[in-house]
């Protein structure tokens, strides 16, 4: 499993022309699943991802929780994040989970995130076109892994 945390001061999720979820202050996830990921992968990046400092205190360092603030989540399926690029111009996508599967534990994920750690967390559509709108804070952008 494979997530990329971009810090935030806002994001949106629009899905024909309407916002179907957005935050101020807090993280977009970009959310990947390839094919051995499981349960345990899921409960440990959710772990990482209330637990990791990447908010400035007031000595400007990196030292503050997205727990610590109470900010929201943002959290978008990405199986782009699973693309091989290796061989010719077109990527292939066959790392990535099944859909079916896939669904299941990117939406376990927030499942997690709300219910476990008390963050407020917000889902794009699974399997959607969307379009996604964010202010990068810093920027500050991390990629976390479960294996």
């Amino acid at each position: 499993m494979r997530v990329i945390i971009q810090r935030a001061k806002a994001a949106s999720c629009t899905v024909d022309n309407k916002v179907v979820s957005e935050i101020k202050n807090g993280y977009l996830l970009l959310v990947g699943l390839t094919h051995t990921d499981t349960l345990k992968d899921v409960e440990y990046l959710a772990k990482r991802i209330a637990k990791i400092r990447l908010f400035e205190d007031e000595n400007g360092k990196m030292n503050k929780s997205i727990l610590e603030l109470n900010y929201e989540i943002l959290s978008i399926s990405q199986f782009t994040l699973y693309a091989n690029t290796l061989k010719g111009n077109r990527p292939s996508f066959t790392k990535a989970m099944a859909s079916k599967e896939a669904k299941n534990l990117y939406e376990t994920l927030a499942k997690i995130l709300n219910e476990e750690y008390h963050i407020k967390t917000f889902n794009g559509i699974f399997g959607e076109y969307m379009e996604i709108s964010l202010i990068n804070d810093g920027p500050v952008t991390i990629t976390l892994e479960s294996k």
